[in-house]
């Protein structure tokens, strides 16, 4: 194995390079990866979310075990494993609330360099707190959704769905779809998907939607009530990232709800409610920030099991020296659900 290799950098939101990079040397305590697969993320394409620059694009990879620290006794040679590229700590206050994903120490700990690459290292923390085989049944770019869809899980958990329950998701990109798809799991009776695009409105019948609404063209509280007996939503979650969106899906709400708040508006947006409303309606708003290790054991669980269609949510697959137009169509968000990357070359068929 040579001691350099190719990785797609992030320079700018129009500035995607394939460089040369060293190959991540390990310590005692890491292991190796090669890259089979990795997904791209839309948060990647908020510019104002890239903390720094220039930086190894993706976080959403699965690779193979190929060199071991000498004090590795638990991991094996050819393994494909998932590695959650952020992990927690036990001891502090706010893991010890169950806030892991607050803890600075979440973020701070990351994959090196990133997961659009031939190679990555993980830590010793990154294997005591979460890291799972990959089962034979499962591919490569299936595998791919278990880091974004475990965020999903972990919002599921915050919403307080209730047997039954209505549920409207404003926003069907990837992680709207994802929210479709397994509310269900959570109780769901009629899961309404709320998008400007019929494209997406129709993918979210796919993954299990009883209703869409497309509020370019329909009143969408009208239309809500008009399919559900005159009730609005139980439970709404808002995955676009705009405040006319979250009011949007404030006014979708039915009193005793809960609105989750499951993607961030940019800094300094501001996001303004009805005070009087806010009070009387006894709307709970949640939110929830990543994956953390419990998450991403239940959806885990639920894609060994069977219970989660992810092939169907690929929608792209790109060589890594085309890094760049995968990207583009990232930022366009246009006709594509998630978008894997492959470094060591596409398999065949895809």
């Amino acid at each position: 194995m040579s001691n350099m290799m190719t990785a797609a950098v992030y320079h700018g939101i129009d500035d995607i390079r394939i460089e040369q990079r060293p190959v991540p040397e390990i310590g005692p305590d890491d292991i190796l990866l090669k890259t089979l697969a990795s997904g791209l993320c839309g948060g990647e394409a908020m510019a104002w979310y890239k903390k720094s620059q220039p930086k190894v694009l993706g976080h959403e990879p699965i690779g193979e075990v190929v060199e071991l620290g000498t004090n590795v006794t638990d991991f094996r040679l050819g393994e494909r494993l998932f590695v959650n590229h952020h992990v927690g700590r036990v001891q502090s206050h706010l893991a010890l609330r169950g806030h892991f994903t607050r803890d600075p120490f979440y973020s701070a700990m990351k994959l090196d360099p990133g997961g659009i690459c031939d190679y990555y290292r993980v830590t010793a923390q990154h294997l005591r707190m979460d890291v799972h085989r990959i089962p034979d049944h499962v591919t490569n770019a299936e595998a791919v959704t278990i880091e974004p869809w475990s965020c999903v899980v972990g919002g599921l958990k915050h919403c307080n769905i209730q047997p039954g329950d209505t549920v409207a998701v404003v926003g069907a990109g990837f992680m709207g779809q994802g929210f479709v798809h397994m509310a269900p799991l959570f109780g769901a009776g009629k899961v309404f998907a709320l998008d400007f695009s019929d494209w997406r409105l129709a993918k979210a019948r796919e993954f299990g939607a009883t209703h869409t609404i497309n509020p370019k063209t329909d009143d969408a509280v009208q239309a809500l009530r008009d399919a559900n007996d005159g009730r609005l939503a139980d439970s709404v979650i808002v995955i676009a990232p705009f405040a006319a969106a979250w009011a949007q899906a404030e006014a979708l709400v039915e009193p005793g709800g809960t609105l989750h708040l499951g993607a961030p508006l940019a800094p300094g947006e501001q996001w303004a409610r009805d005070g009087n409303r806010a009070y009387f309606d006894e709307i709970t708003v949640t939110s929830k920030y990543s994956a953390d290790h419990t998450d991403t054991y239940s959806y885990f669980r639920l894609l060994a099991a069977g219970r989660i269609d992810a092939k169907r949510a690929i929608t792209n697959h790109f060589d890594i020296k085309d890094s760049a137009k995968a990207f583009e169509m990232l930022v366009k968000a246009e006709k594509s659900l998630k978008i894997v990357v492959y470094p060591h070359g596409k398999p065949a068929g895809v």
